[in-house]
């Protein structure tokens, strides 16, 4: 019997569980690795053979991902016992590469444990556990292919990998004290660090981090800036150091008892929190938190992950306290991978630099979900929503239908990923980041090069975002011998959410976001769009107004309530009026009235219907936020002051526009909202109103599109569904309308998704499916 197994089988202790289990039904035969997956041969009592096809799939490893079983009958050779062979070489690789998975249980028994010969070595892993995607080299899935290949096992390592019976049998990155990778503790120049007394460079860095200082820790997928996180002056030293003013820092505890110290969790919370894939987590932080005001100013919420990797687990058993753990880097730049770029980059914010000698292959942030709010059922299946996906989660790969022919996505400008795709899968990248200098540039084209040779994808076709500007785009466009497929921003979005749900469509799409270049040159942001992967219409959208000065108007939210209060007026905010009471003291009552020109004269002021724009907006009015210091600030303060008790609306229109799409005319609403912040109603009731507002309006509008399409799925996406608060209530009130709606599962709500939507277009479109 000759059983071909594919899916995520590599690396992950597949094939000594095959062995085993072989074993125990005393059948013969064999079982290797190659450039596809798994192949095995397997004889015997025709009871024993379909007990271990029974068993196969249902006992797996938990890190295993059987996607198919191929079974063929084949004669009997009269094999002798059951062998795992070597994996053949020159085959084009197709075998899903394994994510980087945290320390296993018995792994970290070891680790702590003085009279094992791996106690305290923060390299401790087996096939349960351990470094994978950022280690590979390529595939198959063998040390020589990895960055352990300059590491010689020592007799006891190398007995253990050859040892079907041992948990490390051909776990590539096996190793020990004696034979591998080491720790060195340096300065911020590069010297050796005194350990001062310390056994080993991770207790002394421990001490000095409890004594105040800043670290670079070197990590799985990248560096870390590491401090303590109770003490303010700590705190506000590492976010002047990094240039970082405002945007939240990411906590790291050893345990789930010392999360719950720190943030609101339910199972599901506590679920995340220990999963393998150990992202950040962000919860409802507690009123008795224990943290510096600087870690998260202004945030509900606070982002915790559990220690992932053996050094992580030393690091904060030596400190006992929560470390801040934020990404080592100054602020939008990409992470620090490499050890020379590390020490020229972070010597100047760092004390101390913790190093160790094994490569990192690939640049990996760490990955960032949103636990739903206890109490309330999760808006799908999914007990989270991904807002970054990176480390322990890349490189699964999706499902994509239609998506024979090898093509390349090349994503969005901000939150990049690429997107990679053949024989009816597709693999996402990490997270990039923004495209908006050279380094990012660069580490987008690392990231091209890197995943089309891992998976052996050579494109005929590249899909793109339809904004000329875009240095995604214009990496398109010159990359020769290709077909071409632009692709609309908020299209992306639907047929991303479509594609992972294994929907063919037709469906209505409420993409609300910041920006995405219109196929009429306009910027929308606030889309309802019928359609398919393949096509679609645009059947409503927020109502247009300027986005006065471009860009500047999205790092000054001041300009959009000037914007939206010249749209409720016409004409009034140019000639007499001032900043509202509440914006003040913020904006020069000159400069106000210029952009009031600006956006009524159409002068620098493009047209936009951005959502994103309308909730900075009301976020400026209400005096929260005039400028921000991160994407997305405005209105993550904005949902933050809301009442969670006030129930109030207010006055919101749903219009049809000349071409018949329909209009939502939130001009009444922002009207509203200026005289009661004149009246002086709190900003917490204010934004509650708001977002009660905004939801609802949603709700009838996707009802009457969806009614009039004839659908009766609608797909939410987009960086505004971020906004848990509007989520769960569009979400609550479809159901209720009868009906069902998508959120992204499986990859981010934001532009993190994009290039899989936009191989999901091109990959429709050149199999010319209606679909």
């Amino acid at each position: 019997m000759g059983v071909r197994v594919v899916g995520t089988v590599q690396g992950v202790g597949f094939r000594p569980y095959v062995y085993r289990l072989a074993g125990k039904l005393g059948l013969s035969g064999h079982v290797l690795n190659d450039a596809h997956g798994v192949l095995l041969e397997v004889e015997g009592a025709a009871a024993a053979v379909e007990r271990f096809l029974a068993r196969l799939e249902a006992d797996a490893p938990p890190l295993a991902v059987l996607e198919r079983l191929f079974v063929s009958e084949l004669p009997s050779t009269g094999e002798a016992g059951f062998l795992i062979r070597a994996s053949p070489a020159g085959e084009a690789p197709d075998a899903p590469v394994t994510p980087d998975s945290a320390t296993c249980a018995d792994c970290l028994a070891e680790l702590l444990d003085r009279s094992d010969r791996r106690y305290r070595y923060p390299f401790i892993n087996c096939t349960g556990c351990g470094p994978r995607f950022t280690i590979v080299r390529g595939i198959p899935y063998d040390r020589p292919l990895t960055t352990m290949a300059a590491f010689r096992m020592c007799p006891q390592c190398l007995a253990e990998y050859e040892d079907p019976a041992d948990r490390r049998f051909h776990a590539q990155p096996n190793a020990c004290p004696a034979c591998g990778p080491t720790l060195a503790l340096l300065d911020g120049a590069g010297r050796a660090a005194s350990l001062g007394g310390a056994r080993d460079a991770v207790q002394a860095c421990a001490a000095a981090l409890s004594d105040g200082a800043i670290a670079a820790v070197k990590g799985i997928g990248g560096y870390h800036l590491a401090c303590r996180a109770d003490q303010e002056q700590v705190v506000a030293r590492l976010r002047a150091r990094k240039h970082r003013e405002d945007k939240p820092f990411a906590l790291m505890v050893a345990t789930v008892s010392d999360a719950e110290r720190l943030i609101e969790c339910d199972q599901s919370t506590r679920e995340l929190l220990e999963s393998v894939q150990r992202p950040i987590v962000l919860a409802p932080r507690r009123p008795d938190a224990a943290i510096a005001p600087s870690v998260a100013p202004g945030a509900p919420e606070l982002g915790v992950m559990l220690a992932y990797s053996p050094l992580h687990h030393l690091l904060l058993a030596d400190c006992s306290l929560p470390l801040v753990m934020t990404s080592g880097n100054v602020s939008e730049e990409p992470i620090a991978y490499r050890d020379e770029d590390a020490l020229e980059r972070l010597g100047a914010i760092a004390d101390l630099v913790l190093v160790h000698d094994r490569p990192i292959q690939t640049r990996t942030d760490d990955s960032v979900v949103r636990a739903r709010r206890p109490g309330h059922r999760a808006p799908a299946r999914a007990p989270s929503l991904i807002l970054r996906r990176s480390r322990g989660y890349v490189p699964a790969s999706i499902p994509l239908a239609g998506g024979r022919a090898p093509l390349l996505a090349c994503g969005a400008e901000l939150k990049s990923t690429v997107c990679v795709a053949k024989g009816g899968r597709a693999w996402v990248s990490h997270h990039i980041g923004d495209l908006q200098n050279y380094e990012t540039l660069e580490s987008f084209t690392e990231a091209v090069g890197h995943f089309e040779r891992l998976f052996a994808v050579a494109p005929g076709v590249v899909a793109h975002d339809l904004h000329p500007e875009y240095l995604s785009t214009k990496y398109a466009v010159e990359r020769e011998g290709v077909q071409l497929i632009g692709v609309q921003h908020h299209h992306a979005h639907l047929a991303a959410c479509l594609g992972e749900h294994g929907e063919a469509g037709p469906a209505l799409g409420a993409i609300f976001d910041g920006t995405g270049y219109g196929t009429d040159g306009t910027i929308w942001g606030g889309e309802l769009l019928l359609g398919c992967t393949a096509d679609f219409d645009r059947v409503g959208s927020l109502w247009p107004v300027r986005l006065p000065g471009g860009e500047r108007a999205i790092r000054e939210p001041w300009r959009m309530a000037c914007a939206w209060l010249d749209a409720v007026d016409p004409g009034r905010e140019s000639e007499t009026a001032a900043p509202p009471a509440a914006l003040a003291d913020q904006v020069d009552p000159d400069a106000w009235r210029a952009v009031a020109r600006m956006a009524a004269g159409g002068i620098a002021s493009p047209v936009t219907s951005s959502m994103g724009r309308l909730f900075d907006a009301v976020a400026a009015l209400c005096g929260l936020r005039a400028r921000i210091n991160y994407e997305g600030q405005a209105a993550i303060e904005l949902e933050a002051a809301c009442d969670p008790h006030e129930a109030g609306l207010y006055p919101i229109a749903l219009t049809e526009a000349e071409d018949g799409r329909l209009l939502i005319d939130p001009r009444e609403t922002v009207r509203a909202v200026r005289a009661e912040v004149a009246a002086g109603r709190s900003a917490s009731v204010i934004a509650a109103r708001f977002h009660n507002t905004i939801a609802g309006v949603t709700v009838r509008a996707c009802c009457r599109a969806a009614a009039s399409g004839g659908v009766e799925v609608v797909v939410l996406s987009g960086g505004v569904f971020q906004n848990r608060r509007l989520l769960e209530a569009v979400f609550d009130g479809l159901k209720a309308a009868g009906l069902r709606a998508l959120v992204p599962e499986r990859l981010p709500l934001g532009d993190g998704g994009i290039s899989y939507g936009q191989a999901a277009v091109a990959a429709r479109r050149i199999a010319g499916s209606p679909g």
